[in-house]
């Protein structure tokens, strides 16, 4: 029988938000041992044989995106006909290999090695389909809304206790931290995630050819948008370090920025996704939003002379980071087919790795050869191009309510 959707069903079930949390907690541990690195390791690696080359020390910090990018459709792939758990557990595994090889490296090129295995650990599909499978279609965008956040705050306190623990442990030591963070995450997924309902798995029905996955449309607007969003991202942040810097505030104090603006979106996001799921018009969030980042990048050629004009427009470009990011997976989710949502997120994750590339070699480059202002205005037209496309996206179609799901009563 159909379930037709009530006010109870816009909020978690108490096993619901058990999985959405303990899942994202998965991200935030594992993303906390990659972020820390960032501030430091360029300075770090000038000690190593091998890391006076600008070019090796970014390829090493790159190399891991390469990795996961490769890696993440095959992971995904792996947890709809294996379980999700057991892959993600293999992943954390070699994901914690990385780190400890990395640690032990006393060249540049050990390093790179050890970096490059941690990103094989491609676990992000997996996991984002084992938050669709724990979660019920209405609240599947609150349950990345998690992730997301958890991503987000896990980037910001790692900017703030970065040069600390580098002080008091060395980058070594970092490495090692994220190798037992990955390894505690393993005890997470083992005896703290609840298993999805039966019915995700009874559900799934037959896999489809990868090509019609790749191509279908909703899926290809999805993943044009996540290829643009963290395009953008990687673009911006290019040239707003420097910007920052040029106006006298170092380096190590940039997070005097960052944490306030990170806080301010992810409080603001809330509502609006609140607001979307109730009156299901996720996709008109995504579209307003759009329109709202690609002002936020207009603004941004006129108003970067200061660094509380700098704050601001990063404050609002979180916000709407935070919404999309959040929204993105859970509307891959329900356009996937049942049986193939890990395959579908993993071209979601290796789309959002190329965009990462892609933005940071573009913004480099634009910015090398014109200016700072040409970075943000091509990340302006990036998202007209972006809502183009996301014009033709539809609100996925409710669907019948699962058998032995529980309503918040």
């Amino acid at each position: 029988m159909g379930h037709s959707p009530t006010p109870a069903d816009a909020h978690m079930t108490p096993q619901e938000k058990k999985s959405s949390l303990s899942l994202a907690s998965i991200f935030a541990l594992r993303m906390l041992g990659l972020f820390v690195i960032l501030p430091v390791f360029a300075v770090y690696a000038r000690h190593l044989p091998g890391g006076e080359s600008e070019f090796l020390v970014g390829l090493t910090l790159g190399i891991y995106g390469l990795t996961q990018g490769i890696l993440q459709i095959p992971f995904g792939v792996a947890s709809d006909r294996y379980g999700r758990t057991p892959v993600i557990i293999a992943g954390l595994l070699i994901f914690a290999a990385g780190s400890f090889l990395a640690a032990l490296g006393d060249t540049i090129w050990t390093v790179m090695l050890g970096r490059a295995l941690q990103g094989a650990g491609a676990i992000s599909a997996a996991v984002t389909a084992f938050i669709s499978d724990s979660v019920r279609e209405r609240v599947i965008t609150k349950a990345m809304a998690f992730v997301g956040a958890s991503i987000g705050l896990t980037f910001a306190l790692s900017l703030v206790i970065a040069p600390p623990l580098t002080e008091l442990v060395g980058v070594s030591g970092l490495f090692v931290m994220t190798g037992v963070l990955a390894l505690l995450a393993v005890l997470v997924v083992k005896f703290v995630v609840p298993p999805a309902p039966k019915s995700a798995e009874t559900e799934a029905g037959e896999h489809q050819p990868w090509q019609k996955v790749l191509f279908e449309p909703q899926l290809l607007r999805l993943n044009i948008g996540i290829f643009v969003l963290h395009a953008v991202l990687t673009a911006v942040f290019v040239v707003v370090p420097t910007r920052l810097e040029s106006m006298g505030l170092p380096v190590l104090h940039h997070w005097y920025i960052y944490l306030p603006a990170v806080l301010v979106g992810f409080a603001a996001m809330m509502k609006p996704i609140g607001w979307a799921e109730r009156n299901r018009k996720v996709t008109v969030l995504v579209r307003r939003t759009i329109v709202l980042m690609g002002v936020v990048f207009a603004l941004m050629i006129f108003l970067m002379h200061s660094v509380w004009e700098i704050a601001f427009l990063l404050a609002l470009f979180f916000a709407c980071f935070n919404i999309l990011e959040a929204t993105l997976p859970g509307m891959i989710s329900r356009a996937a087919p049942k049986a193939d949502k890990g395959l579908a997120l993993g071209i979601y994750n290796t789309t959002q790795n190329i965009g990462l590339f892609v933005g940071g070699a573009a913004g480099g480059a634009v910015s090398q050869h014109f200016s700072a202002e040409a970075v943000f205005g091509l990340a302006t037209f990036a998202m007209l191009l972006w809502l183009v496309s996301a014009r033709g996206l539809s609100e996925p179609a409710s669907k019948t309510h699962r058998a032995g799901e529980a309503l918040t009563v």
